[in-house]
């Protein structure tokens, strides 16, 4: 019995270790291990110190209101802010392709909780779910580029990267972490280097997708598509099929994002915001031509005339269809609103803003990316996997540009610089595993490791960035919140009417009251900001006239605000300076507030009334 016991155990152990072995080899259970690791991480870091369960930035709440007019039956294509700005309101670029899954996930949670406790956890659920898609794609490549270690090393970077990110926290419902699992997908898609067609299927569809839910993909997408034609030109007959899938993919997907998604009586508009006619002609009409080139038989020097002419007749598109979207997207934004909004906003900042706001940001966003880009640049020099760091190389250099002039693209080259640096570690690692006394290769192979790492980059720069300032900042205690449900109680139990607050506090009023507001941190809604901007500037006579010229009923004046601050400096004369001293004008009757509280409320009585 004994030896039978033993033999019994030994295949149990022999069966447990072949099932763990092919565990960690295989895509799918290696993906859902480091998912399920990830997420906890992520709740662990994020739930002792939650007080509230929506993202702590603005597009979160106003993601929840928009979510919230679409459950309580605004129309698919009705994306109007009715509650926004002047007049009827604000026409918002944000697309239903995001509302739908979380309001789908609300839905399904009010059947069993109450409302607001249904959102809190669809609104956990959404962004912990984008992970597994994310991590798909990038261990997907990873195994690529290098079989079972370069997955590992690929799945382990990228769970890194996530779990210092803000995208995927509890409440973070933006469109930016869809954005990263689709930018992850078309990578994976490029870098199988024998080309089957339904990976470039999934590129095109990956593209139209992205173009669909935010504009902030383009420049990637674009890059992507001059992969997928120069491959074609450069191989030829190998890769006709895989160009063809690619084309036929992007054309009908943006086809059916752009007739299921945009309002019929804007079919015929222009906007450079969101998917529009000139975003859908652009990507329909090249990914009509490359199908239609790729099925035609060439050499190689006609094939590379035949995309030059594809390019042209893109060009030409965007120049006669949608010229203003080739000039910057700051140039139809008022000088006021760039230098008191604009200004300030952390994922609007160059890569020289962020540098003066926290050296933290210049060393997690730019530093990786500026590895990898070297990283690809030595391999190419000494021929290693040519094509792969061409591709890399040119995906990064574009991710990296746009990152310095807006640091929302950082997020999207870091993600690249996963792919060459994990080529780079796993090789690093080979050579230290071969000789195991060679402390060189070894401290060669931890550096590497480190410096793959974002925050590690990010620590370093904010360390040096203490030192040069000794320490200021620390231990200081946070400004009360403007904003907080708290603050904007005394609104919710007042009649509705339209409130002037400064624009960041505007989406929280929309969240927490059923008042309309006047500002909110858009550039669709550029007219309303202008007015609370010129309201807060003007002295007590001229405020009032604008205060009864937009309707306002209720004005709402927190001195911690930093844009209330500026203002009462630019104009110590001005609405806010008064207020900030403390003088009221005899317009404005003070309503009942919380002790305590940061916001004080007056109701707009108009002078003569």
């Amino acid at each position: 019995m004994t030896k039978v016991a033993q033999m019994v155990d030994d295949s149990t152990s022999a069966s447990s270790i072949t099932t763990l072995r092919i565990a960690t080899t295989r895509l799918w259970p290696s993906v859902l291990v480091y998912s399920v690791l990830l997420i906890i991480a992520i709740l662990a870091l994020k739930l002792p110190g939650a007080t509230d369960y929506v993202g702590w930035d603005n597009d979160d709440s106003m993601r929840l209101v928009e979510v919230r007019d679409f459950l309580n039956g605004q129309g698919w294509f009705d994306l109007m802010q009715y509650r926004m700005g002047l007049g009827d309101g604000t026409l918002m670029h944000w697309s239903r392709v995001i509302d739908l899954p979380i309001a789908t996930l609300i839905k399904f949670f009010s059947l069993f909780f109450p409302q607001e406790r249904a959102e809190a956890l669809a609104l956990a659920v959404w962004p912990l779910s984008l992970t597994i898609p994310s991590l798909w794609a990038m261990g997907l490549a990873g195994r690529r580029l290098d079989g079972t270690l370069g997955m590992h090393v690929a799945l382990g970077l990228a769970t890194l990267l996530l779990v210092t990110s803000n995208r995927f926290l509890p409440g973070a419902i933006d469109h930016h972490n869809a954005q990263f699992a689709l930018v992850a997908i078309m990578s994976a898609m490029l870098l199988d280097e024998s080309h089957p067609p339904v990976n470039y299927a999934a590129a095109g569809l990956a593209a139209a997708t992205a173009i669909a839910i935010g504009v902030e993909t383009t420049p990637f997408v674009a890059a992507v598509c001059i992969v997928v034609a120069i491959s074609w030109a450069w191989e030829g007959e190998p890769f006709a099929r895989a160009a063809k899938a690619f084309g036929l993919a992007l054309a009908l997907s943006i086809s059916l994002f752009f007739f299921g998604t945009v309002p019929p009586r804007l079919y015929s508009a222009v906007t450079c915001d969101n998917l529009s006619l000139g975003y859908y002609s652009l990507a329909a009409i090249g990914g009509v031509l490359l199908l239609f080139f790729a099925g035609s038989p060439a050499s190689r020097s006609i094939r590379f005339v035949f995309v030059v002419a594809i390019g042209a007749v893109v060009l030409a598109t965007a120049v006669t269809i949608a010229p203003q979207c080739l000039d910057s997207p700051l140039a139809e934004i008022d000088p006021i609103l760039v230098r008191l909004w604009l200004g300030g906003v952390q994922e609007a900042q160059s890569i020289f803003g962020a540098n003066r706001q926290d050296t933290f940001m210049i060393g997690f966003f730019y530093a990786t990316g500026v590895f990898a880009i070297a990283v690809c640049a030595f391999r190419l020099i000494n021929g290693g996997r040519v094509r792969v760091h061409l591709i890399l190389l040119f995906l990064l250099t574009v991710s990296w540009a746009i990152a310095a002039v807006q640091v929302r693209g950082a997020m999207f080259s870091n993600l690249l610089a996963v792919f060459p640096l994990t080529l780079l570690i796993v090789d690093m690692r080979r050579i230290s595993v071969s000789d195991s006394e060679d402390v060189a290769a070894a401290f060669c192979y931890v550096s590497t490791v480190l410096m793959s790492v974002a925050a590690v980059w990010g620590l370093g720069g904010h360390a040096i960035g203490m030192q040069a300032n000794n320490g200021d900042g620390i231990g200081q205690a946070p400004n009360s919140s403007c904003s907080s449900k708290t603050s904007l109680a005394p609104l919710a139990g007042m009649p509705s009417g339209l409130v002037a607050a400064p624009s960041d506090m505007g989406v929280s009023i929309l969240r927490f009251t059923d008042n309309r507001i006047l500002a909110a941190p858009y550039h669709r809604n550029q007219g309303g900001m202008l007015t609370e901007i010129h309201i807060g500037l003007a002295p007590s006579q001229e405020a009032d006239a604008l205060l009864k010229e937009a309707g306002v009923s209720i004005l709402a004046f927190c001195a911690n605000n930093p844009q209330t601050k500026e203002l009462a400096t630019i104009k110590p004369d001005g609405l806010y300076g008064q207020l900030e001293k403390g003088v009221v004008p005899a317009y404005l009757k003070p309503m009942p507030a919380q002790e305590g509280a940061p916001v004080r409320f007056f109701r707009y009585v108009p002078s003569g009334s």
